[in-house]
């Protein structure tokens, strides 16, 4: 009998691959967008989430590029600090659950995009201007936020070793540090503006209240 599902691909062709089935979710994800009720914020929560786990996953083989951060910082922006902390974590325990690997650090991963969802809540106004989401102030923070996940989740390793070994930790990673960067800015530069216009139909109201709601004292 026959196994020809048992090809082996490169690196390069499994990561293409990824992309193409990515793509695929990310049209499917439009559509579906478009057969949702008005305000239905939970929905596109739902499908927020889909992406931001499948993103995580397909595009595994780059280390550090996906689009978790760029995903909760217009959440927090259009839909307020909860909602966006409840993203970050969903995304993180589902996607490490399911095949990246579940430990101490997902809780670290989880509060690390929490904080960056408060983050883009605390600056909505300034990141969504009259509709419009600011392209290169998103990508500024997008950038500035992905250095401060990386830096925040390394703590975890405190867990295990002493902080002696923190500092060269950190210098170890400064170039997956750089893949994260650069990784944000271009899914900023891909997706921020057709991501918010979606967004902006399934906010619960036009005046922003939403936008500014934050996480009670």
């Amino acid at each position: 009998m026959y196994d020809f599902h048992n090809a082996a691909l490169s690196p390069i062709q499994s990561l293409l691959l990824n992309i193409a089935i990515l793509s695929i979710i990310v049209i499917s994800l439009i559509r579906g967008e478009r057969s949702l009720r008005d305000q239905s914020q939970w929905g596109m929560l739902f499908l927020l989430a889909v992406f931001g786990v499948s993103g995580r996953i397909l595009l595994g083989p780059i280390p550090n590029v996906q689009p978790v951060t760029v995903l909760v910082l217009l959440a927090g922006a259009y839909f307020g600090a909860p909602r966006s902390i409840a993203l970050a974590a969903t995304i993180a325990l589902a996607s490490n659950v399911l095949l990246l690997g579940h430990g101490p650090w997902t809780l670290f991963q989880a509060i690390g995009w929490g904080g960056v969802g408060l983050l883009g809540a605390l600056l909505a106004n300034r990141i969504v201007v009259d509709g419009d989401v600011r392209v290169g102030f998103l990508a500024v923070i997008a950038a500035i936020s992905g250095l401060a996940f990386n830096w925040f989740v390394s703590l975890s390793i405190l867990l295990e070793v002493g902080p002696s070994m923190l500092i060269p930790y950190l210098l170890n990673g400064l170039v997956f540090d750089l893949y994260h960067v650069a990784g944000n800015v271009l899914f900023v530069a891909w997706m921020a503006s057709p991501l918010g216009d979606m967004m902006h139909r399934h906010r619960s109201s036009p005046s922003f209240k939403a936008v500014i709601d934050r996480v009670p004292n």
